[in-house]
């Protein structure tokens, strides 16, 4: 039997990609689900692909809003009577470079990819401690392993997930919470399509979308499944997709002079 069975996972940004593969293979190993999304639409149709019998509840969430964040641990613990994993898997992406990213596109990128999974963090984390289980889930990206030109936003943004949980993997000991940190790479979503442009982007911008395009290929359902079989596991550090263990172990041996590396990737 899963170790998922009969528990309560809550997932933000369930209503594509990543966060609706997590909820459909959650659904098989027995979860029950509470799901969220910015997108009226998306979620209502991940809600629509869970197998009959699922128990779900899907919320309209901005996981960029302190606010929201909490009063939805609220709401899963009025409607579920608690919660035992905490998926923080809502994101986005701002193409550009540091010139010619704007401040203002710096702190929307970071309010939903860093704040958002500290609000989520904080919000569950006393439910959590309180009933000494359940799992902080933090999605981070290679982009937390190694640097890319032109994603200096997005790179601050999963370093900074990466560094959160690391710290939790040693506050947490003994508590019977785990924290585990995911660095997906190339995963199929419609992360870059969706992605902003800086208002002031270039020739590297549009370089880099391109190039990004062609590198996700990893479907997200096998990102789903190498999750969750993680955490099954105990793993506190999931590397999953297109070349996310080569960025790792690159990450690890030449610390200094992986850039020159990553060119040989982008030809």
């Amino acid at each position: 039997m899963s170790i998922f069975n009969n528990k309560v996972a809550v997932i933000t940004g369930a209503g594509s990609g990543i966060g609706r593969a997590l909820a459909l293979d959650l659904a098989g190993r027995g979860a029950r689900l509470a799901l969220s999304d910015i997108n009226q639409t998306g979620l209502d149709e991940t809600l629509k692909l869970l197998p009959t019998g699922c128990e779900a509840r899907g919320y309209i969430l901005d996981a960029a809003s302190r606010e929201a964040m909490f009063a939805h641990a609220d709401e899963v613990k009025r409607d579920f009577g608690t919660a035992h994993v905490i998926i923080n898997n809502a994101g986005a992406t701002v193409v550009g470079t540091v010139a010619n990213t704007s401040i203002d596109e710096y702190e929307w990128q970071l309010n939903l990819n860093m704040y958002g999974v500290l609000y989520g963090t904080k919000a569950f984390l006393p439910t959590f401690l309180e009933q000494r289980e359940g799992w902080i889930v933090n999605i981070s990206s290679i982009f937390g392993l190694v640097a890319f030109p032109a994603q200096s936003a997005y790179n601050m943004s999963k370093f900074a997930v990466r560094g959160l949980t690391e710290c939790l993997w040693q506050e947490l000991e003994g508590t019977g919470v785990q924290a585990v940190c995911v660095h997906p790479g190339g995963i199929k979503t419609q992360i870059e399509k969706a992605a902003r442009r800086c208002k002031a982007a270039g020739e590297l911008e549009e370089k880099f979308s391109a190039q990004a395009d062609a590198m996700l290929i990893t479907p997200p359902e096998q990102c789903a499944a190498d999750i969750l079989d993680g955490m099954e596991r105990g793993k506190r550090r999931i590397l999953t997709g297109n070349k996310s263990s080569t960025m790792f172990w690159l990450s690890r041996l030449l610390p200094n002079s992986y850039p020159r590396v990553l060119k040989l990737f982008a030809k």
